[in-house]
């Protein structure tokens, strides 16, 4: 899927790595300031079960509570994943903001 978006970023050098992460949180965080989910939830990361550290940091960034017991909570990221996936099954919603 990175390879898709054409970010041109190498996944296996960890300070491009990092930058994707950076790109992710941006995003979400825009999302989040215009009243939309956060779409970071919905992020697939290659051999982990859950959302990485620098996803549960945002969320604290936003309020959301601390990062340490978010990612301990796993209501917290399926409540999340959830909201996308309403936002944007609502074809209003998709054709207002694609």
């Amino acid at each position: 899927m990175i390879y898709e978006a054409e970010l041109g970023l190498n996944l296996e050098n960890p300070h491009e790595k990092s930058m994707l992460a950076d790109v992710i949180d941006e995003i979400s965080e825009k999302e989040y300031k215009e009243g939309r989910p956060l779409l970071s939830a919905l992020v697939r990361v290659k051999g982990q079960k859950n959302q990485g550290d620098s996803f549960f940091r945002m969320c604290e960034r936003l309020g959301y509570g601390n990062w340490k017991e978010l990612k301990k909570n796993s209501k917290f990221i399926e409540e999340q994943r959830e909201a996308c996936r309403e936002f944007w099954s609502d074809k209003k919603n998709f054709s207002a903001y694609l």
